[in-house]
């Protein structure tokens, strides 16, 4: 099993812990990685773009000019798209842009991408992570005593003081357990989790 440093809030060293192979030891497979993001990314697409075709453009029932004779080109509709107010070539219409990934896809690239922040020494594990009240300044206080700027903390609860501490910081989210994503993962260079929140991880995905 991979051992990992644990940390107070001073950033000092307290202790160490094991983590589980079977989450944070698999082998990583790249493109689960990048499939899980894409589909991440496409779910997260509206899809209600729409605009006009030449055929919806209201207006350009008659023809502009007779076919010859005038000496310009040929011109059927003023609502070609070359025409100014004409319709779009190809529109764009609403769409489900939707991937849909399996189940065992998913758990296999979170695994991975908890994998991989362990391996490149990104894992950084805290005791515990609690304030009295809401201060930004306690939490980039924290931060800075782990020399970390681009952060997900993630927590086993919804720490709200912890959660509003960090909602100001620019590069810092927060995160439970239970909504923590490869995309997630992947945008912030440090991940950071209380032991408590390890526990939870290894429970719901070992």
């Amino acid at each position: 099993m991979a051992k990992v440093s644990v940390y107070n809030m001073e950033g000092q060293e307290v202790g160490e812990l094991e983590l589980n192979d079977a989450i944070f030891g698999v082998d990583v497979k790249e493109h689960l990685i990048h499939k899980s993001v894409v589909g991440q990314l496409a779910n997260a697409r509206q899809g209600t773009q729409s605009a006009k075709t030449r055929a919806e453009v209201r207006g350009g029932g008659a023809k502009p000019w007779k076919q010859k004779g005038t000496g310009r080109a040929r011109q059927g509709s003023i609502r070609a798209p070359q025409w100014k107010g004409g319709g779009i070539v190809f529109a764009p219409k609403p769409r489900d842009y939707s991937i849909k990934l399996n189940k065992k896809e998913k758990r296999i690239a979170l695994k991975s991408a908890l994998t991989a922040k362990v391996q490149d020494k990104k894992f950084i594990v805290l005791d515990e992570l609690s304030f009295d009240g809401i201060k930004t300044k306690n939490m980039v206080k924290v931060l800075d005593n782990l020399k970390v700027s681009k952060a997900l903390v993630v927590l086993a609860d919804n720490n709200q003081n912890v959660v509003l501490s960090a909602r100001n910081i620019e590069n810092v989210k927060t995160a439970s357990t239970s909504t923590i994503n490869v995309y997630d993962i992947l945008k912030y260079d440090t991940f950071v989790v209380t032991k408590a929140a390890v526990a939870n991880i290894e429970e719901v995905y070992a």
